[in-house]
């Protein structure tokens, strides 16, 4: 059976399937905040996603995360280190892109499981 959670006018920020936790794109509310700050507010969505599922961050398989600026990419990798034990961390991409809308510089999807 497939679960969706937190319907949004386009898609379901969550969607489960046989023990597996895909998370939509994840950006952040506050565009105001550099690269550090905006990581930040997406991992604490991510967190509060994956707890509505039944799982948490210790369980995440990979992640894909779109940055519109390769030159902050530290930034980010930092904020990420501090969520993130080294043991939980999981298979991981980073790709440039040109835009994300507005001036959202990062978005992220994971996949965990339960």
């Amino acid at each position: 059976m497939t679960i969706r959670h937190l319907r949004t006018p386009i898609m379901h920020r969550v969607v489960e399937r046989n023990g597996m936790i895909f998370v939509g794109g994840t950006t952040c509310d506050d565009e105001s905040l550099d690269m550090a700050g905006q990581t930040r507010e997406i991992l604490t969505k991510i967190d509060s996603y994956l707890a509505q599922a039944g799982s948490d961050k210790s369980k995440l398989l990979s992640a894909t995360i779109f940055v519109t600026d390769l030159g902050k990419k530290p930034d980010m990798d930092a904020v990420w280190k501090e969520w993130l034990p080294a043991e939980a961390l999981p298979t991981r991409a980073t790709v440039g892109v040109a835009d994300l809308g507005g001036t959202t510089m990062i978005e992220i999807v994971v996949t965990a499981h339960i």
